[in-house]
């Protein structure tokens, strides 16, 4: 039996219910795969996706869709040194992060 996340797509709604990502320029911490990533990310302006581990990030960039190739960046970071100096975020998301 294959693990589902979230198969009724509760996170979708919920983060879609508490944030308007539309045009927005979106700073994720913590964003691993990318699994909620992409559950917001084709409505944003921009993505930055930070997370300290080095293979999360190469499967997050490995299953970044290809129309989103130019708007949704990953960097391996951590969040006590976010490498974005000055860039302005609309909206913050730290899920699952702590």
């Amino acid at each position: 039996m294959t693990l589902q996340k979230d198969p009724e797509g509760f996170e979708r709604k919920i983060i879609h219910k508490y944030a308007d990502f539309k045009d927005k320029r979106v700073l994720e911490v913590g964003c691993g795969e990318g699994r909620l990533t992409w559950k917001y990310a084709a409505s944003t302006r921009q993505v930055a996706g930070i997370d300290l581990e080095a293979n999360d990030l190469r499967v997050a960039r490995i299953d970044r869709p290809s129309d989103l190739e130019n708007k949704v960046l990953f960097t391996q970071a951590s969040a006590r040194n976010i490498p974005f100096h000055h860039e302005i975020f609309d909206i913050a998301i730290l899920a699952w992060s702590l």
